[in-house]
């Protein structure tokens, strides 16, 4: 899919569609679907719409990669702070939507529903939907894009989204600690989260002889060095 009008034109004239944008997260797709039912690809529904630096808001189409989005956001010195996961498979902004999919950055900043400030979609009917705007301070209208967090396609077919951006720290620095058991794991993250130490993202995964506990910072490059042994301590 090219152009919202041929969305428009599938959307009307299917029994049913589904959706796929990079294909990243297949164990979200429903794969066992009628005979009936229609995909729409849109990952050639791609591109930035409109970006205002000055503004740290852009609006870009669905099947918009997000690592080409951050690239763009970087010559900026702008990022989006949630972590939008799978980048390097090929997620798109649409379906990190769709997915209503966070990274550890969520931690300080929330996640992607609280920088999804507008969306433009197809509804069932092949109707075309505005909901929310480009401007950060808005509360006209029902938000719809809140909504639309983790529907999975099935409120509407996204072609437009809108968020705002915050600046980008000029450093980050990641500090990793290893732990036997849960409660060693819980105790350390209790401890992090109480400490005065502003952290950007938390995270932690089970490995094969215990947990790795993630504590990233940004900053200043001189200050993180002292973030980082603080917290090693």
């Amino acid at each position: 899919m090219n152009s919202v009008d041929e969305i428009q034109e599938a959307v009307r004239g299917a029994k049913s569609v589904r959706i796929r944008g990079g294909g990243s997260k297949p164990a979200l797709s429903r794969r066992h679907c009628h005979e009936d039912v229609q995909w729409l690809d849109l990952s050639t529904l791609s591109g930035v719409i409109d970006y205002q630096p000055d503004e740290y808001t852009f609006t870009a189409r669905a099947g918009t990669p997000v690592s080409e989005m951050s690239a763009l956001l970087e010559e900026k010195g702008q990022y989006l702070p949630f972590d939008p996961p799978l980048s390097e498979r090929g997620a798109t902004l649409g379906g990190t939507v769709a997915a209503g999919l966070s990274g550890a950055g969520r931690y300080r900043y929330g996640g992607i529903r609280d920088f999804l400030i507008g969306i433009r979609f197809v509804d069932g009917k092949g109707q075309v939907v505005r909901g929310g705007g480009a401007v950060v301070k808005n509360a006209a209208g029902f938000d719809f894009p809140k909504l639309f967090v983790g529907s999975l396609g099935r409120l509407g077919v996204l072609t437009e989204l809108t968020f705002k951006v915050f600046p980008q720290p000029s450093a980050f620095t990641t500090v990793a600690a290893d732990f036997n058991g849960h409660s060693e794991l819980l105790s350390a993250l209790d401890t992090v989260t109480r400490s005065a130490i502003d952290l950007h993202a938390v995270d932690f995964a089970p490995t094969q002889k215990g947990w790795t506990l993630w504590v990233r910072n940004g900053g200043l490059l001189n200050v993180l060095k002292d973030r980082a042994q603080a917290l090693q301590a």
